[in-house]
């Protein structure tokens, strides 16, 4: 049999979690080799080597070490980068996922060197050109021979935009696969919520989880103090636990922010897949601006407030699960909280039924033979 080559390019902690169910049947399939790079794009071992292990990954060929910097900076850095290492290992193809600048540059590197990118969660849209990852998503899916979607919606944005019908397909969503898998393994009892629960009092069912970690957030001090402020109100009706992204905590320092907001909320370090899923799966509500973390507080039953103008995941706004809140002011944030609590939305299925992966690898198989 002649094994097809696989290079899959990820740099960021989202995409460890959807690598790894594409991975894990790559690695039984028998027909394709992978060889995974690792841009560096998230470097902290509790942002990056952490995931790998929990989710239990093999730890990446190629290591870059490729982060900080302007988004043309390191977009360059990673191109040269991943260029070299292509040329170097001639795959069949190259598999990337979402929309960070390690996907972009990966796509691009690819293309120019004629080797075929499938695109694993294409086709989504927030119809915001200010925000890097929309062009990055959308630059990626227009060269890309593959297109897997993780729902019809995002087929019906790639149909308009001109993509041909023989390059979608319809996959489902990956972190599905890995929610049903990874899901199970975690109880309310132990864990960062057990500790939780010593130090702070914060009981399974009874706090907020939030996450801030976007651009358009943490580089806007006006809706960053929105944040910050709703997040301390919201506090006195409901613990609040905030895992905080290291760009956030340097941000909220330096705006002299990060000490009141530690004395109203839970403040933690970022955690690791498992204790994250814990704090998700065992939450009343969710208020985050992460694609992510939208879709796995669906998959948990959680309500969840998006802080942000606009969300690629409509179908969750549709059915009741997702409330969009932009930041503009305190009271509306801590509105939008309180009404969401105890809410549950229409039973919906739009992500599949945790097939994706086995598809995606499929797909590449019969195609690549």
């Amino acid at each position: 049999m002649n094994t097809k080559k696989i290079i899959t390019v990820i740099g960021a902690r989202p995409q460890f979690i959807k690598a790894s169910a594409v991975s894990a049947v790559l690695a039984e399939s028998g027909q394709l080799c992978e060889t995974v790079v690792h841009t560096g794009q998230h470097f902290d071992a509790n942002m990056s080597d952490v995931f790998f292990a929990e989710l239990g990954m093999k730890p990446p060929a190629y290591q870059c070490g490729i982060h900080g910097g302007t988004h043309g900076d390191m977009t360059g850095r990673m191109l040269i980068d991943i260029e070299n290492i292509l040329l170097l290992e001639k795959p069949d193809a190259v598999l990337v996922y979402g929309d960070t600048n390690s996907t972009l540059a990966a796509s691009l590197a690819a293309v120019k060197l004629h080797i075929p990118v499938a695109h694993v969660e294409a086709g989504l849209r927030s119809f915001n050109m200010r925000s890097p990852e929309e062009v990055n998503r959308i630059l990626t899916d227009r060269v890309s021979r593959w297109l897997f979607t993780p729902n019809h919606e995002a087929g019906v944005h790639l149909l308009s935009e001109g993509a041909s019908a023989d390059r979608i397909h319809q996959v489902g969503d990956v972190m599905l696969d890995v929610a049903l898998r990874h899901g199970a393994r975690v109880t309310p009892d132990g864990g960062v919520l057990g500790r939780l629960r010593d130090e702070h009092g914060v009981r399974a069912g009874e706090y907020c989880l939030a996450t801030i970690h976007r651009a358009e957030n943490t580089d806007d001090p006006v809706r960053l103090t929105t944040i910050v402020e709703a997040l301390s109100r919201f506090a006195s009706d409901i613990d609040v636990v905030l895992p905080l992204h290291p760009r956030t905590r340097s941000t909220l320092a330096k705006q002299g922010k990060l000490k009141a907001l530690q004395n109203a909320v839970v403040v933690l370090d970022p955690l690791g897949y498992l204790p994250m899923v814990q704090l998700e799966k065992y939450a009343a509500i969710i208020a985050t601006d992460s694609g992510g973390v939208q879709k796995e507080a669906f998959f948990y039953g959680v309500p969840c407030v998006t802080l942000r103008d606009e969300t690629e995941w409509t179908e969750l706004v549709d059915a009741g699960w997702n409330r969009l809140t932009p930041p503009v002011d305190a009271a509306s944030v801590v509105h939008s909280l309180q009404a969401s609590l105890g809410l549950t939305g229409k039973d919906i299925a739009p992500y599949g039924v945790g097939d994706a992966a086995p598809r995606i690898v499929k797909r590449l198989s019969d195609e690549l033979a």
